[in-house]
C-alpha cells in the first residue's frame, strides 16, 4: 500500500466528519478446497517463513501447516507470547510441524539457523510503517538490507532450491495515475515503479528497491529459482487479534463514523489475504512458476471499500454511503494534523485504478474472492476481536 492510503488510514477523525466463502478461522466450508489444499508441497525438507506471525505470513504459514509442511517461522521475538501465541494455536492438531526461530532483517547471519535444510524460503517480512521521520532507516535500509541478508542466506544454503519474494503492486506504480500513464491502462508485470523516491512515496520506493535488489540477488547464482508476489493492498480476516496493517486502520475508519459523511474515492487495488496466502503456495510448488505476479482481486477505491459492507453491516454502523468531493479534500487536505499533500490528493483521489491480474490466473492458477465477501469477513473477525465494537 503506498503512502496516499496510509495517510487517508492516519487520518482518524481529522478529515472526514459467496460461494466458495471461508470463515475467519480459515477451515473451507463442506464441499470447498482451495488451491492451497490441493496444491503438492514437498514435505522432505523444511520451509522458511520470515516475519512468520504478520498479517499475510501467518496465512502462509496456516496453508503450509495444513498442508503437512515443517515450517521454520522466523520473528525477531520467539518469547513473545503476544505475537505467537497464534502461530502455536495454527499448528495444534494440524499434519505440519512449527519450529520457532530469532532473527532480525538487518542482523546478517541470523537467519542461517533458521534456514538450514529449507528447500523453499517464503521471504514475507519488511517493514511498513506510514509515519516516518527518517524514511532511509525506517523504510529503505530494513527493506533493502532484509532483503539482501534472507537472500545471500539462501545463496549460502545448499538445500535451497526455491525463494519467494512478498514485493507489491507498489514497486509497479506510485500513484493510480500511473495506471493511465501505463500501455493500454493497466499495470502489468512488465512495470516498474519510476516515480517513488525517498521523497515522495518512500515505502514505494522501499519496495522498488527492495524486490529489484531480490532480482539482482537472482541472476548472481543458478541454484534457487525467485518467484515474486505483488500484491496490491490486503483485506480480510487476520488470523492474530492485533495485526498492524493499515488495512485495519481503513475499516476503523469506515466503522466509527470518521467517513460518515463521505469517503473519498481514493483509487487502489485489493485482495484478499487467503487468496494471497495461496498465491504464496503456488508461486514455492508449481514447477514452472517465475517471474512476478500482480496478485490482485478488485479494481476499486475506499468508498466501495464502504459499500461492500452495507448490506450486512448498515444498520448497525455508520458506513459511508456517498463520496467525498475532491474539491473538499484538496481543500483541506493539507491543513490536517501529518498533512495529506495535495499532490496525493491529485493523482489518487477520482483517479481509476487497474491492473491486469491475467498472469496469476494463468500461471498460478487463482480464483479470487468477491469483494464484499473479504470486506464482511474482515468486518466480522475485527468485531469478535474487539477491534470493532458489537453493536
Amino acid at each position: 500500500m503506498h503512502r496516499g492510503v496510509a495517510v487517508l488510514a492516519g487520518r482518524r477523525n481529522r478529515l472526514f466528519g459467496c460461494a466458495h466463502k471461508e470463515p475467519a478461522t480459515g477451515v473451507p466450508l463442506m464441499g470447498h478446497e482451495t488451491q492451497a489444499q490441493t496444491m503438492k508441497i514437498d514435505r522432505s525438507t523444511p520451509v522458511l517463513v520470515t516475519g512468520a506471525n504478520g498479517y499475510v505470513a501467518s496465512w502462509v504459514v496456516k496453508r503450509l501447516l495444513d498442508g503437512g509442511a515443517t515450517v521454520h517461522a522466523a520473528v525477531r521475538a520467539p518469547d513473545d507470547a503476544a505475537r505467537t501465541e497464534h502461530l502455536h494455536r495454527l499448528a495444534h492438531g494440524a499434519p505440519g510441524k512449527l519450529r520457532l526461530f530469532r532473527a532480525d532483517l538487518l542482523d546478517a547471519g541470523s537467519y542461517a539457523s533458521a534456514m538450514s535444510e529449507c528447500g523453499v524460503v517464503f521471504h514475507t517480512a519488511s517493514p511498513f510503517v506510514t509515519r516516518v521521520k527518517d524514511p532511509q532507516r525506517e523504510l529503505i535500509d530494513p527493506a533493502l538490507l532484509g532483503t539482501r541478508n534472507v537472500l545471500e542466506e539462501a545463496s549460502r544454503t545448499d538445500s535451497v532450491q526455491r525463494v519467494v519474494v512478498t514485493s507489491s503492486c507498489a514497486a509497479i506504480y506510485s500513484d493510480a495515475i500511473d495506471c493511465a500513464r501505463a500501455p493500454g491502462g493497466k499495470l502489468t508485470e512488465a512495470i516498474w515503479n519510476t516515480t517513488a523516491s525517498l521523497d515522495y512515496q518512500p515505502y514505494s520506493y522501499s519496495k522498488t528497491l527492495a524486490e529489484r535488489e531480490a532480482w539482482r540477488l537472482a541472476e548472481a547464482q543458478s541454484r534457487w529459482r525467485l518467484v515474486v508476489v505483488n500484491p496490491s493492498l490486503v483485506i480480510g480476516p487476520a488470523l492474530q487479534k492485533r495485526p498492524s496493517s493499515e488495512s485495519f486502520n481503513i475499516v476503523r475508519q469506515l466503522a466509527d463514523g470518521t467517513m460518515k459523511q463521505g469517503a473519498p474515492r481514493f483509487a487502489l487495488g485489493v485482495v484478499d489475504v487467503r487468496d494471497l496466502a495461496d498465491a504464496h503456495l503456488a508461486a514455492a510448488y508449481l514447477p514452472d512458476a517465475e517471474g512476478r505476479h500482480i496478485i490482485s482481486a478488485h479494481d476499486t477505491d475506499i468508498l466501495e471499500l464502504g459499500r461492500a459492507l452495507l448490506r450486512e453491516f448498515g444498520d448497525r454502523y455508520p458506513l459511508p454511503r456517498r463520496a467525498l468531493p475532491k474539491w473538499l479534500l484538496w481543500l483541506v487536505g493539507p491543513l490536517v494534523k501529518g498533512g495529506l499533500p495535495r499532490r496525493i490528493i491529485a493523482r489518487n483521489v477520482d483517479v481509476p485504478w487497474h491492473a491486469d491480474h491475467g498472469k496469476s490466473v494463468r500461471a498460478l492458477g487463482m480464483h479470487y474472492r468477491p469483494l464484499q465477501e473479504s470486506m464482511v469477513d474482515m468486518f466480522s473477525r475485527m468485531i469478535d476481536d474487539g477491534m470493532l465494537p458489537k453493536r
